[in-house]
């Protein structure tokens, strides 16, 4: 991964990142008791930031961490460390703590300041031959906490599923519990089956996807079939077609689950005409 841009925000403050310092007694460090959101930026323009604030809202809402900023406080503070940044192709890296209070404390849960966390980092480019061959991935039981619907920044288990497809020479974990597709360890999961494209739907067991939900509208406006509806392990692993998305991938093309290939062993052509869709709309 390349490295992160010199400048971040922290706490109403633009900083060089290297010197960025928090207290060790914020409620994120010890207890993972925060939230975060990832949005990518072309050319300095924030991609689908409604969506993004709407998701970081909900978070914040869920763990009852006061939200720091309204909206247009937010897009200041966005459009303000991309512009240190140098407003190119990047994505900003936003992280909400409930603070820090002096001790460590279960409950009750403490009304004190937020700690407001930002950086920004290159956009990662998807490589020529993941295009034309797509990836490798491997599935595992997902041994996620029950409340994968926020965006919380306890992510040991995470961590440590995308692990097991690094050790497994593999690009991402497809994550499958009580034999039904959830998540992968840091992306959304689509199926094609029969032309049409299949997400598992909403749930506390999934996070709900800014790109998915985009990838969903675009399907809608240009006549793809798509639903949201269970996806079974014997559907995934007999799909003619595997996807993940998120925000930094956009969408990637699984050719190779298990070892095994999927449908032909290269991107299908429900992703070939997604893609294109997708490229059109930045081209813009």
């Amino acid at each position: 991964m390349a490295e992160p841009f010199p400048i971040c925000h922290l706490n109403g403050r633009l900083v060089p990142l290297r010197d960025a310092r928090i207290s060790p007694l914020d409620r994120g460090f010890l207890f993972g008791d925060g939230v975060y959101e990832v949005i990518n930026a072309r050319g300095g323009r924030p991609a689908r930031l409604s969506a993004h604030l709407a998701r970081l809202s909900r978070s914040l809402t869920a763990l009852r961490i006061r939200n720091p900023h309204d909206d247009t406080g937010w897009r200041a503070l966005i459009a303000g460390l991309i512009e240190a940044n140098g407003n190119g192709d990047l994505y900003v890296y936003l992280q909400v703590s409930r603070g820090a209070e002096y001790g460590r404390n279960h409950a009750p849960l403490p009304d004190i300041e937020p700690t407001v966390f930002g950086f920004c980092a290159p956009l990662p480019q998807p490589a020529p031959d993941t295009l034309r061959s797509g990836l490798r991935c491997i599935t595992a039981q997902d041994t996620r906490w029950a409340r994968c619907d926020i965006k919380s920044v306890a992510l040991l288990a995470n961590v440590l599923l995308r692990q097991q497809a690094v050790d497994a020479d593999a690009a991402e974990t497809i994550l499958l519990r009580d034999g039904w597709l959830t998540d992968a360890s840091a992306s959304a999961v689509h199926v094609v089956i029969a032309g049409e494209i299949r997400t598992p739907p909403y749930s506390q067991q999934l996070l709900p996807g800014t790109t998915r939900s985009w990838l969903e509208q675009l399907a809608d406006e240009h006549g793809v079939p798509a639903r949201s509806v269970p996806v079974s392990e014997a559907e995934l692993r007999s799909a003619d077609e595997i996807w993940l998305s998120a925000a930094t991938r956009g969408i990637a093309a699984v050719t190779v689950l298990d070892g095994r290939p999927v449908g032909a062993g290269v991107p299908g052509p429900v992703w070939q005409r997604m893609h294109a869709l997708i490229s059109a709309v930045r081209e813009q």
